[in-house]
C-alpha cells in the first residue's frame, strides 16, 4: 500500500518514467540558474562556494549576545542571524508592563541605540551579513543598525544583511504583530523605497514559511500560503509606484526542512518553480533576479524532542541534508538541547559542525541539483506544486492574502493538519523516536543554559539613564515628525532614522505609530 506524504500526496513504493506522465524535461526542469529555476537560482550553486551558514542567536543583554556572536565567526560562521527578545519583537522596552517576566529570555532586548551598539561592538559590519527575524518593527531595528553602521565608518552601501519583515504571516501563525495590516503593508512598501535609495544590498523582506510549518502547516501548506504573501508584498509595492524590477530582486523566502528529505526536496524545487512563473506571467518581471526565489532554511524547531535529547543531531544532520540537496542559499541547524531551553554553547557548536560536515566531508557539494531526473523526486515536485497551486487559487478566490487571513482562511486549514499530526503521533501512527517508540525508562541529566532573571532589571535601569541623559526636546521633536510622515503619504523611515539617532526607544518610536495607526486586534469569529 501507497504511503502518504506529510502533504497527503501518495508515495508510491517504486516510480519509473511512467509515473511522470508526458513530462517535458527541458521545459520543466531548464538547466540551473535559468528559468524556471527548478535546479537552482544560480548556475554552479555550491560547486562553487557552499551555501551561506547563519547561526540564529541572540540572548539575554547585548553584552552576552555579542559574546556568542564573536564565538560563532570564530568557529567559522559565515553570517550572524539576531533573536529578540518578545518585548524587543512586539515594539515594547524592557521597562514597560507588558514586557515583565519576557525582557532577555527568547532573544536579546534591544531598547534603543545603545543596546544595538554594543550587539555589534568588535563586529565590523561591511564584512559580516546579518540576518535579523524581526516583522512589526523591522523598520526600527534596521535603521539601529545603519546608525551603528554609520559609527564604525561604514557606508550604508556595503550593508548586506535580510529582515524578516514578513508581517502577513504573523496575522497567520506566530502573533507578533503591532499595527493592522493595512498600515503594516505601507510601513513594508516605505522599508522597499528606502533601501533601493539608502541601503542598496539589503535584502528587504525574508516572506517566511517557517513558523507557518512550525503550527503544523503541511509542505504544500507552507509554500502556497508562503507565496500568496510575497504575491500581496508585490501587490503593495506595485500600487505604492514601484517597478517590479527595482525591488523584487531583493525579496527573499524562509522555510523549514523536516526529516522528510524527499518531500523537502520536491518543495524547495517546485516553491522555485511556482515564483518564476508568477513573477515573470503575473508581474511582468523582466530581470532574471526578479524571478529567483532565494531562501533562507532553518531546520524543523517543532521536530526537536526534549526526550533523549541527543537524537537530535540526527534529525537536524537530515533536516540540513534536506535543506541543502533542496538548493538553499543559506542555513541555520538547530542546536540538539532547544527543546529544553536556549543553546548552550558547546550545542551551537555541534550545530555549525554539522553543517561544515555536510560541506566539506560529504560530495553533495560536488555537483549541481542531485536529484534532478530522479523519478520520484520529479513526480513529487509535480505534485507538490500542483497542491501549492490548487490552495493559492483559494487563497485568490478569497480576494487574496489579506482578505483571506480575514477570514480566517490560512490559520484554520494550518490548525487542522496540525490536529491531525497530533492525532497520528498520540495514536502511534507517526513515530517520534523516543517519544512514543524507543523510550527510555529514565533520562539522563541535562543542565540547560538558564537567563538570568536580574537581565530585566538592568535593561530598567539602562532604560532610566538614558532618558536622563538625551535631550528631551530634541526626541519630541522627533517623534512628532514621524507621526506626521504616518498621517500623510511620506516615507516614515526618515523621520524614525532621525527619532532613534536622537536616542528615541523602540517602545516609543512604536507608540508613536501606534497613536496614528492602531493596533491590530485579531477576530474571534474564526
Amino acid at each position: 500500500m501507497a504511503r502518504q506524504s506529510e502533504s497527503g500526496l501518495p508515495i508510491e513504493p517504486v516510480y519509473g518514467p511512467d509515473a511522470l506522465g508526458d513530462w517535458d524535461a527541458e521545459s520543466k526542469l531548464g538547466v540551473p540558474g535559468e528559468y524556471p529555476f527548478t535546479r537552482g537560482v544560480y548556475p554552479t550553486m555550491y560547486t562553487g562556494r557552499p551555501w551561506t551558514m547563519r547561526q540564529y542567536a541572540g540572548f539575554g543583554t547585548a553584552t552576552e549576545s555579542n559574546q556568542r556572536y564573536q564565538q560563532l565567526i570564530a568557529n567559522g560562521t559565515m553570517g550572524l542571524s539576531v533573536a529578540f527578545d518578545l518585548p524587543t519583537q512586539m515594539g515594547h522596552d524592557s521597562d514597560a508592563p507588558l514586557a515583565h517576566g519576557e525582557v532577555g529570555k527568547v532573544g536579546v532586548a534591544i531598547d534603543s541605540i545603545d543596546d544595538m551598539r554594543v550587539l555589534f561592538g568588535g563586529i565590523p559590519l561591511d564584512k559580516v551579513s546579518t540576518s535579523m527575524t524581526i516583522n512589526a518593527p523591522a523598520s526600527i531595528l534596521l535603521l539601529l543598525y545603519q546608525l551603528v553602521a554609520e559609527e564604525q565608518g561604514v557606508p550604508a552601501d556595503k550593508l548586506t544583511g535580510t529582515i524578516q519583515n514578513d508581517v502577513l504571516k504573523e496575522y497567520i501563525a506566530r502573533g507578533t504583530y503591532i499595527f493592522p495590516p493595512k498600515p503594516s503593508l505601507r510601513l513594508i512598501a516605505d522599508i522597499f523605497k528606502y533601501c533601493k535609495a539608502e541601503i542598496p544590498k539589503w535584502n528587504t523582506i525574508s516572506i517566511s514559511g517557517y513558523h507557518m510549518a512550525e503550527a503544523g502547516a503541511t509542505p504544500a501548506q507552507e509554500i502556497a500560503f508562503t507565496l500568496a504573501d510575497g504575491i500581496e508584498y508585490v501587490r503593495t509595492a506595485v500600487a505604492a509606484g514601484m517597478d517590479v524590477d527595482d525591488f523584487a530582486p531583493r525579496l527573499s523566502f524562509f522555510f523549514v526542512s523536516r526529516t522528510t528529505i524527499l518531500e523537502e526536496v520536491a518543495k524547495f524545487r517546485a516553491a522555485r518553480r511556482i515564483w518564476a512563473k508568477v513573477m515573470r506571467d503575473e508581474f511582468g518581471a523582466k530581470n532574471p533576479k526578479s524571478l529567483m526565489l532565494r531562501f533562507h532554511t532553518q531546520t524543523a524547531g517543532v521536530q526537536l524532542t526534549a526526550q533523549q535529547p541527543e537524537v537530535n543531531l540526527v534529525r537536524v544532520a537530515v533536516q540540513g541534508l534536506a535543506a541543502v540537496l533542496g538548493g538553499t542559499q543559506s542555513l541555520h541547524t538547530n542546536s540538539f538541547d532547544e527543546a529544553i531551553a536556549l543553546p548552550t554553547d558547546k550545542a551551537a557548536r555541534l550545530a555549525l559542525r554539522t553543517q561544515q560536515v555536510i560541506a566539506y566531508e560529504s560530495d553533495v557539494t560536488a555537483t549541481v541539483d542531485p536529484f534532478a531526473g530522479s523519478y520520484v523526486i520529479e513526480s513529487m515536485t509535480d505534485d507538490v506544486e500542483q497542491a501549492a497551486l490548487d490552495l493559492m487559487a483559494r487563497v485568490e478566490e478569497r480576494g487574496g492574502a489579506v482578505a483571506a487571513i480575514e477570514q480566517g482562511f490560512q490559520k484554520n486549514e494550518i490548525e487542522r493538519s496540525a490536529y491531525a499530526i497530533a492525532q497520528e503521533t498520540d495514536a502511534g501512527e507517526r513515530v517520534v523516536v523516543g517519544v512514543n517508540r524507543f523510550q527510555l525508562d529514565e533520562e539522563d541529566p541535562y543542565e540547560p543554559l538558564r537567563v538570568d532573571p536580574a537581565i530585566e532589571a538592568q535593561q530598567v535601569e539602562r532604560l532610566a539613564k538614558l532618558r536622563a541623559e538625551r535631550d528631551q526636546g530634541v526626541v519630541d521633536h522627533a517623534l512628532a515628525e514621524l507621526k506626521k510622515a504616518a498621517s500623510g503619504t511620506d516615507n516614515v523611515l526618515y523621520p524614525m532614522k532621525e527619532a532613534l539617532r536622537a536616542r528615541a526607544t523602540v517602545g516609543e518610536v512604536s507608540n508613536a505609530l501606534r497613536e496614528v495607526w492602531g493596533q491590530y486586534t485579531p477576530s474571534d469569529v474564526f
